[in-house]
């Protein structure tokens, strides 16, 4: 019973820095807007409950010509969330950069669990989809805080040393894959993913049916490993796939 409840309260920070809000919500606004230094509404930040670690930053700057978000992270953690709630599973792009890598960084392993460019996609899947004795945990992780958790996220990480596309599911909790994304450092690359198709790919066997999206996250943090990071991201945009 211990070790259920000290996992329950792992799971819980680790996914409550991306419990999308319940906000209505046609589709994704841009991440970068037309003025200002932060994203517009419903974009908004999350961090861990009773955070300790510092926040990593945003802010909306021009690189190279380009306006676009940069993110700073130095030993942190935090999110920003835009809510979807019943969006079906589209197309996501955008493009990104990283100026400066973490060090460190391992997704395999607990201590190496940072990235220092993420874009995350948060499922709604029904529970009773999601194995018993995880379904526990969650439940049990969600009475501790008080709010609905995602039981399934799939998140693209920039990742300079396992191959692209390789599929990892995280170390402390496996409501959570990763998708590794290569690119070389300080060039822009462009993102092109289908959220249907990674999303069976990452949770096939446990939902042979895609569930509605509840919202898109990106993020970066060096909590665990101690280091800092720097990068960028625009033209994130989430497109509904035509009908056949």
């Amino acid at each position: 019973m211990a070790g259920s409840s000290l996992r329950a309260r792992r799971v819980a920070w680790l996914l409550a820095a991306l419990a999308a809000p319940a906000w209505a919500q046609a589709d994704l606004v841009p991440i970068v807007g037309a003025t200002g230094e932060n994203p517009p509404p419903p974009w908004v930040y999350a961090g861990l409950p009773a955070q300790k670690p510092p926040a990593t930053r945003y802010a909306i700057e021009t690189t190279s010509g380009v306006r676009a978000l940069r993110i700073e992270a130095d030993r942190s953690y935090g999110n920003l969330l835009h809510p979807l709630p019943g969006t079906a599973a589209g197309l996501l792009t955008w493009r990104w950069k990283v100026d400066k890598p973490l060090s460190g960084a391992n997704l395999k392993t607990k201590a190496g669990d940072d990235a220092a460019l993420k874009v995350c996609a948060l499922f709604d899947m029904p529970r009773e989809r999601v194995p018993f004795i995880e379904r526990q945990v969650l439940m049990l992780a969600e009475s501790r805080l008080g709010e609905s958790l995602p039981s399934a996220t799939v998140c693209y990480v920039w990742d300079p040393t396992l191959p692209p596309d390789t599929l990892v599911p995280n170390a402390h909790s496996r409501r959570l894959r990763f998708i590794t994304v290569g690119g070389a450092l300080g060039a822009w690359a462009d993102q092109r993913r289908d959220l249907a198709q990674d999303f069976l790919r990452a949770f096939g066997e446990e939902s042979a049916n895609v569930p509605p999206l509840r919202g898109i996250a990106v993020g970066a943090d060096a909590d665990n490993t101690g280091s800092s990071s720097l990068a960028w991201i625009s033209e994130l945009q989430h497109r509904r796939k035509a009908a056949p």
